[in-house]
């Protein structure tokens, strides 16, 4: 915008050097001409004189006069011994004849070559245009530091709009310049406020909310546990088995919208993290559970040195025990759950695929949306916010995860993160 704005600024200083100096330039070859003409018309004349004088002395003067004139001057003078007729004034293809009669003497005749003249009209037009120049650069700085005065007030409004799109709701513009941006700004400012009050009074009620529900469901599990202890009934234990499934996945779901709520108020704070070291410590809390099934992890890795990736406090952690939970649930017996590790300067990679019935096209893309649950186990058991949960987090790290068909035949989550080192350096 600053530039369109100063380049109209230009053309328009152009456009009015042009209105103004072409109709007073255009007629300069003339007049030039008619200076030129007079000058040596001038000179003739005086030269005429004397010559018309006839005596020595004169002639003796005349003599040094030419002289000094074909030094000084590009022209040439010749000494007619007669002449018919008056002053006279021709112009060929080459030069200026100027005829001045001296009497009965003859007449002086001078030879003002036409390139000379052109040179001159060419050197006027030189600095004329070089003035246009000047004037096109002075207006040019002046009409960028004008525009960016005045656009200022605009640029803060993006900057503020850009921070609020990031997810910064303390973002404010400030209240300056014209009336109509400053009423803008005002409107700007006033929305950003409804808005974060709004998000925050969400937040704290899930917040709240979730923690209010933890303690009576742990109680209610436990006592549906001592239930279905001192049940013999076949039947009434599976009901009261399957009462405590639900309480459980109850839990979860509180404890997932605990870490959305989180996630939701939590804006920056990222750190460097060692993948492999995460992934090591998640894998020794998940291998029992694991080992229960007869399921094993296959680790891979392809990388140099120690990949660093940039995540907020305890995000990876989260990321991975919903990534690992979800593929233990729909692997089968004896399964294999690859995991693999890939570096490169732009990106960390890693992948976790599993050996489960997998995802159609439409499941994949329903399946980051809340409280979305898949016709797999996961969809029997799980709350819905599994990968809800990895999205956010790893989003929120600036980083990506997609959802693919597995080599296996399984799901295949693709998660990217910046490199520390990327990070730091920009």
């Amino acid at each position: 915008m600053i530039r369109r704005l100063t380049v109209a600024y230009v053309v328009l200083v152009a456009c009015a050097l042009l209105a103004f100096k072409v109709p007073v330039s255009v007629p300069v070859s003339g007049h030039v001409r008619d200076d030129t003409e007079a000058a040596v018309q001038r000179d003739a004349t005086a030269m005429a004189l004397l010559l018309a004088n006839g005596d020595q002395a004169s002639r003796d003067s005349l003599a040094a006069t030419i002289r000094a004139y074909e030094r000084d001057t590009p022209g040439s003078v010749e000494v007619l011994p007669s002449w018919q007729g008056g002053t006279r004034a021709d112009w060929n293809d080459t030069a200026l004849l100027v005829t001045v009669p001296a009497s009965a003497y003859g007449a002086v005749r001078i030879s003002y070559p036409i390139g000379e003249i052109d040179e001159e009209v060419w050197e006027i037009w030189a600095v004329r245009a070089l003035l246009a120049v000047g004037i096109l650069a002075v207006a040019a700085v002046l009409g960028a530091v004008a525009v960016r005065r005045l656009t200022r007030p605009l640029r803060e409004l993006h900057a503020m709009a850009g921070r609020l799109g990031d997810g910064d709701l303390t973002a404010r513009a400030p209240v300056t310049g014209p009336p109509e941006i400053q009423t803008l700004a005002r409107t700007l400012n006033a929305g950003a406020e409804r808005v974060e009050s709004l998000i925050a009074a969400q937040q704290v009620f899930v917040a709240d909310a979730s923690h209010q529900l933890r303690t009576p469901l742990t109680a209610l599990r436990l006592s549906l546990d001592n239930i279905a202890d001192g049940v013999d009934d076949v039947a009434v234990r599976e009901d009261v088995e399957q009462a405590a499934s639900e309480v459980v996945r109850m839990s979860r779901l509180v404890n997932g919208l605990l870490v959305l709520a989180r996630a939701d108020a939590t804006a920056g704070g990222t750190e460097p993290v060692c993948l492999p070291e995460v992934i090591e410590q998640r894998l020794a809390v998940w291998r029992p559970e694991a080992a229960e099934q007869g399921i094993r992890f296959a680790l891979t890795a392809a990388y140099d040195g120690v990949p660093m990736v940039v995540a907020g406090p305890g995000h990876l952690e989260q990321v991975l025990d919903n990534v690992l939970s979800n593929a233990l649930a729909v692997s089968s017996d004896r399964a294999t759950i690859g995991i693999a590790i890939q570096a490169s300067p732009d990106a960390i990679v890693l992948e976790v695929h599993d050996e489960g019935p997998g995802m159609s096209a439409d499941e994949k893309a329903r399946a980051f949306d809340r409280f979305w649950r898949g016709r797999g186990l996961t969809g029997r058991s799980g709350s819905g916010l599994g990968l809800a949960i990895v999205k956010q987090l790893v989003t929120d790290d600036g980083g990506s995860v997609v959802l693919d068909d597995a080599p296996t035949g399984g799901l295949c989550v693709r998660i990217s993160w910046q490199p520390a080192a990327a990070r730091s350096g920009g």
